[in-house]
């Protein structure tokens, strides 16, 4: 779970990513929305879920909208976990002390916050909550000014909810 409610003020923070390249929330909402997506690579629930989040990148990915893993692992576990699972969006890292992480109070991951241009949080989801998923593709295809896609599949057995 997180304090970081609906509505709030999402905390201000910058990291390195798996690339080396230093990338700062407030940089990057002014291109646009933020989706960061906390996780760890041993979560079973986390390596259900960024497949999901790939197709919405996939899918809305166009520089409109900001994509970010959080990763509480080193880069070399996180790049394993990032290949394993077909993640190609940016991931940050945050192994060191956790830091992002203490500043969003989070207990659980994956926790998901899609943060609007203004720095609000637009969405918090912790676990996975397909419905939650939902909501969010479709507001990253409108940020983008795309035709939202279903981001499910026909035949596809998907939970409503598994917690983090």
């Amino acid at each position: 779970m997180s304090k970081i409610q609906t509505g709030t003020a999402a905390p201000v923070f910058a990291l390195a990513g798996v690339d080396g390249q230093k990338h700062s929330l407030p940089d990057a909402l002014k291109k646009g929305p933020v989706l960061a997506a906390f996780f760890k690579v041993s979560c079973p629930v986390c390596q259900f879920t960024f497949p999901f989040l790939e197709r919405i990148y996939e899918n809305y990915g166009d520089g409109k909208v900001s994509f970010w893993g959080v990763s509480q692992d080193n880069v070399h576990d996180t790049r394993e976990f990032l290949d394993e699972y077909g993640v190609k969006f940016p991931t940050l890292i945050d192994a060191d002390g956790y830091q992002v992480t203490k500043q969003y109070r989070l207990t659980n991951v994956p926790t998901i916050f899609l943060i609007q241009p203004d720095g609000k949080v637009h969405t918090a989801s912790v676990g996975f909550a397909k419905n939650d998923l939902e909501t969010i593709a479709a507001e990253i295809a409108k940020a983008s000014g795309k035709t939202p896609q279903a981001l499910f599949r026909n035949g596809e057995k998907v939970p409503e909810y598994r917690p983090g």
